[in-house]
């Protein structure tokens, strides 16, 4: 599916680009891929990594998913997008509003846009759980990015396609906790917000494969949520910073106490899967297409990170900020 195609990813230079660019040029071999950013000092980076000497089949696009007519230019000639790019930092959001509405909303009506006018035949959006009952602005723009990038099944022409990946915290990814626990090794006190907090993780490698597959199995208008791994932040802390004390802050606005990533009132459109949930479009002219799974109905008490059967171990936990430790994973 990705041998001898051209591909373009959004925020291509973040975390989950980077590691998205190394799997595919490892393992698959495309015509062309194409990673879009703003950042020009990021790409001079990147480009160190991955040159343009060493790869032929790669390009570094200067641009801005708020630039309609840029995404039109870059997006001809591409036969599959992910939409990865996005202002994240919650806090970030918070106070500058309009511009999470700028990338995150707007940015996302020119994706769809540009995709359909170039017949691009896929398109993956990467979400978060914090579109799921969002209690912040950036999980409220994630979630209207959702519904657009579903609703654009409607009416796009057979050509193109798009479905969305929802996940959580990605382990030791710029912006997550892993990086500033680890800062916090020399203070000797680390803050928590609430010591009852849980949260969602996910290992990049893994994150990457997932969206692969998201992109063989899709047939459009699907959300794509994996089965995740939940752990303590307490634990965490405990594993990166074990001579600190731990001291209670208070949980932040737009923060929550337990992550969400399929809520009860999506039981009704979503399956179960050996390692996945999928939830199926319910928009207008959009049909059910199950294949296989266990359907959540009405009874399903939603997919939390409190009540996860799966667990991080203090012993995994400790595995993963050794090797974080090893390779200092600031992606």
């Amino acid at each position: 599916m990705i041998d001898n195609k051209v591909i373009l990813i959004t925020g291509g230079t973040g975390s989950f680009g980077k590691k998205f660019t190394e799997s595919v040029l490892n393992r698959y071999n495309p015509k062309k891929l194409i990673i879009f950013s703003r950042d020009e000092m990021k790409q001079y980076e990147m480009e160190k990594t991955f040159s343009v000497k060493k790869h032929g089949n790669i390009r570094y696009f200067i641009g801005d998913v708020r630039d309609a007519e840029r995404l039109h230019r870059a997006f001809r000639g591409v036969d599959i997008v992910i939409h990865a790019a996005a202002l994240k930092i919650i806090p970030t959001a918070e106070y500058n509003p309009f511009e999470a509405v700028k990338t995150n909303i707007l940015g996302a009506g020119n994706v769809i846009d540009a995709a359909i006018d170039n017949k691009v035949e896929k398109v993956i959006a990467l979400s978060t759980d914090k579109a799921a009952n969002p209690v912040s602005l950036y999980g409220a723009t994630k979630l209207c990015a959702e519904k657009m990038f579903i609703a654009a099944n409607n009416y796009s022409s057979e050509d193109t396609g798009f479905s969305v990946v929802r996940y959580g915290n990605v382990f030791g990814s710029r912006g997550s906790v892993v990086p500033f626990f680890k800062g916090c090794r020399e203070k000797g006190v680390v803050p928590i917000t609430d010591s009852r907090m849980t949260r969602f993780w996910i290992t990049l490698d893994r994150g990457v494969d997932f969206v692969i597959r998201a992109l063989e199995e899709m047939q459009g208008g699907e959300i794509f949520v994996p089965k995740m791994t939940s752990m303590k932040i307490t634990d965490l802390a405990s594993v990166i910073c074990p001579e600190c004390r731990q001291e209670e802050i208070g949980i932040r606005p737009g923060e929550k106490l337990h992550e969400t990533l399929v809520p009860k009132d999506e039981g009704i459109h979503a399956y179960e899967y050996p390692d996945k949930f999928i939830i199926y479009p319910y928009v207008a002219g959009q049909k059910t297409r199950n294949n296989g799974g266990i359907f959540l109905g009405s009874e399903f008490e939603g997919y939390r990170s409190d009540n996860n059967p799966e667990w991080f171990s203090t012993a995994r936990l400790k595995e993963l900020i050794c090797e974080y430790d090893r390779t200092d994973i600031l992606v």
